[in-house]
């Protein structure tokens, strides 16, 4: 439950556990666009008990980017750089971030793909846990077109929605595509993502076929069952117990992925929230998000190698 007595500071982790879960379902309810942030303080007002303010209830679930970093950004392991990819199709051009192991000549790559925010310090570091494990990993801003990623994950919200949707999925295309076709790339080409990146995940393995070497979305919406159909790479597939909203469709994708042989492997991490693995929120967790990364690079391993 919530703390009662004095208000805790922002940089103070929490866990989920120290909050309702209904109180955790609204939040995700305003973190997808479902209500505003007005909505979400009305909600949580009933919370705010012994001190505590909706506001202070809602700055403790937001994300707090110092927790971000597990790899550093001069990590002697990786080189980073930020480029720009031309995406015709799309918005013209797309930025990204791009990490390469430090020593080496040709890699691997894995697409990251950030949830609908943009690409936050969280994502990047993401795509430097890849760098070390021996990968190029290329993380686009889906952002690009508005400016990029402003900052502040509620400027973010506002920003992704004046993406015209299409265009951006045409973005993570071209960037695929482009990571895929690098001279340092062994041709080999892995995708991960978040939420939003989940979903796109799964729409990168409907488009582009035997192209996409292994896709991993964590909590992604699925495609139609007709688009599931064309899905060729070899595919693991991460859920939060929790999350009806995204689990419940679940079974059907599975269904269309076993009548298509597609060579898959999904977990549902009991009691875990969407957003487990985002180690800069209280729906982080722990236990869920290790297990779920490692048996995550083990399967880029395996189908990159």
């Amino acid at each position: 439950m919530l703390c009662r007595g004095k208000v805790q500071p922002y940089m103070e982790r929490k866990t989920a556990k120290e909050f309702p879960q209904e109180l955790l379902d609204l939040f995700d309810r305003y973190v997808h666009g479902e209500i505003d942030r007005r909505n979400f303080l009305d909600g949580a007002k009933k919370y705010a008990v012994g001190g505590l303010t909706a506001t202070a209830i809602w700055e403790s679930l937001r994300p707090n980017y110092a927790w971000a970093q597990q790899v550093a950004k001069d990590d002697s392991r990786i080189k980073t750089e930020s480029v720009t990819v031309p995406s015709p199709e799309g918005n013209g051009n797309i930025r990204g971030y791009l990490v390469h192991p430090a020593k080496g000549s040709k890699f691997a790559a894995v697409l990251v793909v950030h949830e609908n925010r943009g690409l936050n310090p969280y994502i990047e570091d993401v795509a430097r846990r890849l760098g070390t494990e021996g990968f190029i990993a290329f993380a686009p801003d889906g952002l690009t077109s508005v400016g990029g990623y402003p900052g502040d994950d509620e400027k973010g919200a506002a920003a992704f929605g004046k993406v015209d949707r299409v265009k951006m999925t045409e973005d993570f295309v071209a960037a695929a595509r482009w990571l895929k076709a690098r001279p340092d790339c062994t041709g080999k080409l892995g995708a991960v993502g978040f939420c939003f990146g989940g979903g796109i995940v799964n729409t990168l393995a409907v488009r582009m076929g035997t192209d996409l070497n292994a896709a991993v979305p964590f909590y992604g919406g699925q495609p139609k069952a007709e688009d599931a159909a064309k899905i060729k790479a070899p595919m693991m597939l991460q859920y939060a117990g929790l999350d009806k909203r995204i689990t419940d469709g679940w079974p059907a994708f599975e269904e269309v992925l076993k009548a298509n042989h597609v060579t898959y492997t999904a977990y549902i991490y009991d009691g875990a929230n969407h957003g487990f693995h985002n180690d800069t929120t209280p729906r982080y967790d722990e236990a869920a998000a290790k297990l779920a990364w490692k048996r995550t690079t083990d399967f880029f391993h395996k189908y990159l190698a």
